[in-house]
């Protein structure tokens, strides 16, 4: 064995071990090793993971999802610390929206949610989306393996924002909540947007001082939109609960809400069998993604596609012709 290879070795050991110990430091550069886009960290990232496999899947996957300003970091604080003081070891991946122009990132959350992140018992990864459809992070399912095998029995999974493609976000939890501000508009529109067909709770967060009333009329409407919809699940109906964030009231309501969506899932005998479907998924969302990556990497493609991205945003050549001239450089 060569140095390069022991050198190698001894790293993959020291992860393994300090993450399964429930190091935080390991458990940190563990998750850096598979944030990596470096071919040589991708090949140690995924032995690290299989290393660690055994010990995943105890954990309570849950994404929180909400526009903008609604209030996410602040009730995964609130509900966090909650946790917490009831013995939990919890985990929160805060996925920051990266910048379109220069792709730099805030990674504010570990911020935001200060209290929190000094608690013996919680973990708090900021990381940035880079541009990754779905409101989650390019490498968010492999931290999450990584943080149950840290012994974190509770996930939480804050999203950038709201939409068709959080639909990518939901299909890693295994509870979805999605944050509603009072009076926010036409709440049928949600129905259209496709974010109440993807909630299994929906919490109208905001409902303190002169917006209590507002809030509770709000999840009236949502109730009510509700209607309209077929559940996903024959064994679990989307439920409304009124919160604030901010004061603490409805907390515990959400997360019984949240708990017996869960227990829901098991009475049925569907969470593992979800579970399996989304692992598979994931598969071929990682074979999609190489080969994309391995496309536009090859020689001829490279070549050519400058122009031919050119010749179409001109309207000189239909983008049909031009797939199919890259596609037949990719194979040649």
């Amino acid at each position: 064995m060569d140095q390069g290879n022991e050198q190698d070795e001894r790293r993959l050991k020291l992860l393994a071990d300090g993450v399964l110990a429930g190091d935080r430091t390991q458990l940190a550069r563990a998750i850096t090793l598979v944030e990596s886009t470096r071919r040589e960290d991708e090949v140690l990232a995924q032995r690290l993971l299989e290393a660690i496999l055994p010990a995943t899947g105890k954990s309570h996957r849950i994404g929180i999802s909400g526009v903008p300003g609604v209030g996410k970091s602040t009730l995964i604080e609130r509900l966090g610390g909650q946790l917490v003081d009831e013995g939990h070891r919890v985990a929160v991946l805060a996925v920051d929206p990266s910048s379109a122009l220069t792709g730099g990132s805030i990674l504010g959350d570990k911020s935001r949610m200060d209290t929190l992140a000094r608690r013996e018992g919680a973990f708090i990864r900021p990381s940035p989306s880079a541009a990754t459809l779905g409101g989650v992070a390019r490498r968010t399912r492999e931290t999450m393996l990584l943080c149950e095998a840290a012994g974190f029995d509770k996930v939480l999974v804050e999203t950038v924002g709201v939409g068709q493609s959080e639909t990518a976000a939901r299909d890693m939890v295994d509870t979805f909540v999605v944050l509603l501000l009072p009076g926010a508009g036409d709440e049928l529109q949600g129905i259209k947007k496709g974010i109440l067909e993807v909630g299994d709770v929906l919490a109208v967060n905001k409902a303190d001082g002169e917006r209590v009333a507002l809030a509770r009329a709000a999840a009236r409407d949502h109730e009510a939109a509700l209607r309209y919809l077929r559940p996903r699940d024959d064994h679990w109906t989307p439920s409304t609960v009124v919160v604030s964030a901010e004061t603490g009231s409805g907390m515990e309501e959400l997360w019984e809400t949240i708990r017996r969506h869960r227990a829901a899932l098991e009475e049925a005998g569907v969470l593992e069998l979800r579970r399996g479907e989304q692992a598979t998924r994931w598969m071929w969302s990682i074979i999609e993604e190489r080969l994309m990556t391995g496309f536009r990497n090859h020689g001829d493609v490279r070549t050519m596609l400058e122009a031919l991205e050119g010749d179409v945003q001109q309207g000189a050549l239909p983008p049909g012709a031009a797939a199919a001239r890259l596609l037949e450089a990719y194979r040649s």
